[in-house]
């Protein structure tokens, strides 16, 4: 019997990134999604293309090998997929994890295996894994006396991902665009007993934080920087957006920045992480990649939390008080501006927040921030800044 990969999720990224690295590896897919749209194109074509767009030009992959199941209406054949397959994966986003954990919980409980299945979740978040894995063993998902010896039935790793998938044609069908440079680290420490999954793709470390907290302060920070002030400058691309000196060089303030940041807490050198900044620069850049600034800057709730590209590294640099964070604190005014953007539900809720509470409530709610944290004072300033700005216009 071959090796099987259950993915939840049958987006861009999970057919794109995912999916076409473990077919690469020898896995069968067996793709897992609610869109009964996306599982039908699945079940009635056999094969769809992933083309690699880069400077050197494009690559075009064929992947094969995949099935698709419905779980809201095939849920009992997930689970038996569950149970005797290798890995599960996931591209879901962070707040669909507790959604898809049920499922996943009841295959993990009915395996017989000897060997654990490997759950990595494929996110753009901090510990994505780790917080799949809570949901997974809540009480209401996993009993009691089922957690004690979960590990014989599961690990869990989690994982880092980094890969731009720009907006698809809109006659793409299941064949997907995607950058060329990619990145996929998973800490292999919780395999220490079975071995971690043979996946080439992946490269394998003992400490996976610097390599989350890179990415996510370099790359995601970046991305949205570029989307936010784009968008507030009437871009359409993030190509045209850094195309603009004065945008090009707040992102690259921003992302001075962040690199304090990185320098300092995990020691990558000064020159190893400008020249991944630089990397950085000139991948969002491409032009080849189409990549409208609404498309990047959609879920600003997400992107302005505690944890995530602006209000983590610029808390952590608030506390450390060795530099300013004036660059990163512009950025969190352009996503506080991100509001009503069509077909992003988060940007209309942002703007229902910013009408109906004060600054302070809005950093509570959206940033997370308290008056105990040295940045608190300068977001609060932000937002009413924001918010004087909205009301000038109703006027």
């Amino acid at each position: 019997m071959g090796k099987i990969a259950v993915h939840f999720g049958g987006g861009n990224i999970g057919r794109g990134f995912v999916a076409e690295k473990l077919y690469a590896s020898g896995y069968e897919v067996i793709f897992v999604d609610v869109m009964e749209s996306i599982i039908e194109q699945l079940q009635k074509t056999k094969e769809y293309t992933v083309t690699e767009i880069g400077g050197e030009g494009e690559k075009v992959n064929k992947i094969t090998n995949y099935r698709a199941i419905n779980s809201k209406t095939h849920e009992a054949d997930v689970v038996k997929e569950i149970t005797e397959a290798d890995l599960v994966t996931c591209a879901v986003g962070p707040n669909i994890l507790k959604f898809i954990a049920p499922v996943i919980a009841k295959g993990i409980d009915a395996r017989k295996s000897s060997t654990p299945l490997a759950v990595i979740a494929c996110e753009n978040a901090i510990g994505a894994t780790d917080t799949l894995a809570q949901h997974i063993k809540e009480e209401k998902n996993t009993p009691l006396n089922r957690l004690e010896d979960i590990h014989k039935r599961a690990t869990f790793a989690n994982s880092a991902i980094d890969r731009i998938v720009p907006g698809q044609k809109p006659d793409a069908g299941l064949n997907v665009e995607i950058e060329s440079f990619f990145e996929w680290v998973v800490e292999k420490t919780p395999f220490k007993e079975h071995g971690h999954p043979q996946i080439e793709a992946i490269n394998w470390v003992d400490d996976l934080v610097p390599f989350i907290e890179r990415k996510l302060y370099t790359v995601n920070t970046g991305h949205a920087a570029a989307a936010y002030y784009g968008y507030n400058r009437g871009k359409k691309t993030i190509h045209d957006a850094l195309a603009d000196s004065e945008i090009r060089n707040i992102v690259h303030e921003a992302l001075d920045e962040t690199s304090h940041l990185i320098v300092n807490k995990h020691g990558i050198t000064v020159q190893e992480q400008k020249a991944y900044v630089d990397k950085i620069i000139k991948r969002i850049s491409n032009p080849y990649l189409e990549d409208v600034v609404e498309r990047v800057g959609r879920a600003p709730l997400r992107k302005l939390s505690r944890k995530e590209r602006f209000v983590g590294p610029a808390a952590a640099l608030a506390h450390r008080g060795d530099k300013d964070v004036k660059a990163l604190l512009g950025c969190m005014e352009m996503a506080f501006r991100f509001q009503n953007v069509e077909g992003d539900e988060e940007s209309f809720e942002l703007a229902k927040i910013l009408k109906e509470h004060d600054a302070k409530a809005v950093v509570k709610k959206v940033c997370g921030l308290h008056e105990h944290d040295k940045l608190y004072a300068d977001v609060v300033k932000v937002v009413e800044k924001v918010q004087g700005s909205k009301i000038k216009e109703e006027l």
